[in-house]
């Protein structure tokens, strides 16, 4: 139950954990008051990951209304933490209603947001700041070169996109490449058993240009926490998604993720877990994933996800998984798999590098790197 292993995330010298805390319902305000956490909670939720060895602290400046940013400050003071710990935050939404300049992913937003976020946070630099959605209007060049003055400015370390269409992604990323600005380090992207998509276009992406991917809601919204389990009944947990039905209301509970919520609870009985640890394991260790968010709103539910990456998942039971969790791979995905491929080069076997070409690096126990 320990995260004291650190991996770099993209192509950068920042270590981090493999486990984020997401801090989205620190706090009773806003849109996720009713899911929130007091004060007290969260500061033990904090408290308990900081001593698990976690360093990646993610936060917003829409989450719970500002309120999770200061409270996150707060901690982390509490604690002389600050150079410990890596703190991410993310700016995008309107928080001052009428003010279209005071929201979106324009220059004048972002430094508005990057001020009033440090003042929160009680600190004078940000680790990793986030653009986090895409207005579908700022260009990606005034995105970038706003990132790069950050930098240069000393308020952020590291910059990075979250929900964003890949195609914008790339383009900001090659901009920066290409004009030597600061790059992206980061795609913080929506990834779980229930929602694959972006393994088509997010992950090579990510892989290619250096940038780690951060998975959010890798429990599915709460649909594979083990709260929901098809051998007791469909939909008759005690968890958020049954509250006025609002897991029909978002697509969840259909057939297919019942049957993914079903070959989760198989292979979490055979390897006596949790459902909720064999769902983040999955998640964490798939490829391109440099760490995973967990959004823990009380003690007993960190506690059992730290422990999601004290064992490995075996290949036949991760082959069922897969099986249970996979979409139809539409246009023009499909003719990119492997039976497909060999038509391109005369159906001879062909490889981008041979094992060990690139050795790992572990400057711990190579025993325990895992």
């Amino acid at each position: 139950m320990s995260l004291d292993r650190y991996y770099l995330l993209g192509r950068s010298g920042l270590r981090v954990s493999r486990l984020a805390l997401g801090t989205m319902t620190f706090g009773t305000d806003g849109a996720w008051g009713a899911w929130g956490s007091t004060e007290e909670t969260a500061r033990a939720v904090f408290d308990r990951y900081l001593d698990a060895g976690g360093n990646f602290l993610d936060t917003a400046d829409l989450y719970t209304r500002g309120t999770s940013e200061t409270l996150l400050g707060k901690f982390i003071a509490e604690r002389g933490a600050r150079d410990r710990v890596v703190l991410t935050t993310k700016y995008t939404y309107g928080l001052d209603p009428g003010n279209p300049n005071a929201g979106g992913n324009g220059r004048k937003n972002m430094i508005r947001a990057v001020e009033a976020s440090l003042r929160r946070l009680g600190t004078d630099y940000i680790d990793l700041y986030l653009l986090h959605t895409w207005d579908r209007l700022t260009p990606a060049e005034e995105v970038v070169r706003t990132f790069d003055d950050l930098v240069r400015a000393g308020k952020i370390r590291y910059a990075g996109l979250s929900d964003v269409p890949a195609w914008y992604a790339a383009r900001a990323q090659t901009f920066a490449e290409a004009h030597a600005l600061t790059p992206f380090i980061n795609l913080q992207l929506q990834y779980s058993l229930v929602e694959r998509h972006i393994e088509h276009e997010f992950v090579p992406l990510a892989q290619t240009l250096g940038m780690g991917i951060t998975a959010w809601s890798p429990l599915g919204g709460g649909l594979l926490s083990g709260k929901y389990r098809p051998s007791q009944g469909r939909g008759e947990g005690e968890g958020r998604l049954t509250t006025n039905d609002a897991g029909s209301q978002l697509g969840l509970f259909t057939e297919h993720n019942w049957g993914v919520v079903a070959a989760v609870e198989k292979a979490a009985k055979e390897l006596g877990r949790s459902m909720a640890q064999v769902a983040l394991n999955w998640t964490a260790t798939q490829p391109g994933i440099g760490s995973v968010i967990l959004g823990a709103t009380k003690l007993a539910q960190l506690e059992d996800n730290l422990a999601a990456l004290d064992f490995e998942i075996p290949a036949e039971l991760r082959k069922e998984l897969d099986r249970a969790s996979a979409h139809p791979r539409p246009f023009p995905y499909k003719m990119f798999g492997d039976a497909y491929q060999r038509q391109l080069h005369g159906g001879t076997a062909v490889g981008d590098k041979p094992v060990g070409y690139t050795p790992p690096v572990w400057t711990g126990n190579p025993a325990i790197a895992g």
